[in-house]
């Protein structure tokens, strides 16, 4: 495979270089910008004060010191957690080499709840183009108010409504269709991704819904089906692959000319792109 075929893949940090820093942490995105990724990736949830932040999960007990559901807590409440010290300690248990990160209870801004606002920041500042791949997460209380808030948080910094598709620095994705068409509805030119799990029968023919010009499968569909990156393919679709951290995986990704690797390792992945 050539370093030309190989460049043309766009490396996406899986909620930053989350093998190394904390997932959804200014540590993490911080890292994965100093590595050379292309893109980085986020999850967004409301609070129940209206502040969209980067959260993955429904509730905060697996990444935070604290408990309960984001949608149900304030800003303030999870700003006075820490989200970075369940990282030390067991998840580098039996490495050979300590982590590049190391959590310092006293930069509380590294590892403190990240607002999609702060990292829309961090982005702005990069001193280079580095996209962005926000995925709206659902079913959630506050519904169709996910998509309200993002678009009007993307136009303060002029990021709700490129020319084209193609110039756009931002995508969104999402499992939901409903919630990528109010994207659609509302700004027609960003673009929009489709997250699949599993290939539902409708779709196994490479559509997409409606509009939705990005695939999003997960790597174990890549594994199972190489045949419908193909079919995506043909019908003139990107293909946006998760969560790809191992080398062969890499490879397989690159064989099938797909056109985003989503990963943990964003440096790993592009020094095996020979970049």
């Amino acid at each position: 495979m050539t370093h030309a075929r190989q460049h043309g893949i766009q490396v996406v940090a899986h909620r930053g270089a989350s093998e190394d820093a904390p997932e959804h942490t200014l540590a993490a995105y911080t890292k994965a910008i100093e590595d050379g990724a292309d893109a980085l990736e986020c999850d967004v949830r409301l609070t129940a004060d209206g502040h969209l932040v980067c959260v993955h999960d429904r509730r905060i007990n697996r990444t935070s010191n604290g408990r309960g559901a984001v949608s149900a807590l304030e800003l303030a409440d999870l700003s006075a957690l820490d989200f970075g010290s369940w990282k030390t300690g067991e998840a580098y248990k039996g490495r050979d080499e300590d982590p590049d990160w190391e959590h310092r209870p006293e930069d509380r801004e590294a590892t403190s709840v990240l607002t999609l606002e702060r990292l829309l920041e961090l982005v702005a500042d990069a001193g280079r183009r580095v996209e962005l791949a926000i995925e709206t997460k659902h079913p959630t209380r506050w519904a169709g108010q996910v998509e309200e808030r993002l678009l009007v948080l993307l136009k303060r910094f002029g990021l709700d409504a490129p020319a084209t598709a193609e110039e756009s620095q931002v995508r969104v994705m999402s499992f939901s269709a409903r919630s990528l068409h109010r994207v659609r509805a509302a700004s027609p030119t960003l673009p929009t991704v489709y997250l699949m799990q599993f290939v539902s029968p409708r779709l196994r023919d490479g559509r997409l819904p409606l509009g939705v010009r990005i695939a999003g499968p997960s790597l174990r569909i890549v594994r199972n089906h190489p045949v419908y990156v193909e079919r995506l393919k043909r019908a003139g679709h990107q293909v946006h692959v998760w969560t790809v951290n191992e080398p062969e995986d890499v490879d397989l990704c690159v064989g099938l000319g797909v056109d985003a690797i989503i990963t943990n390792r964003p440096r790993a992945v592009l020094d095996q792109l020979g970049r």
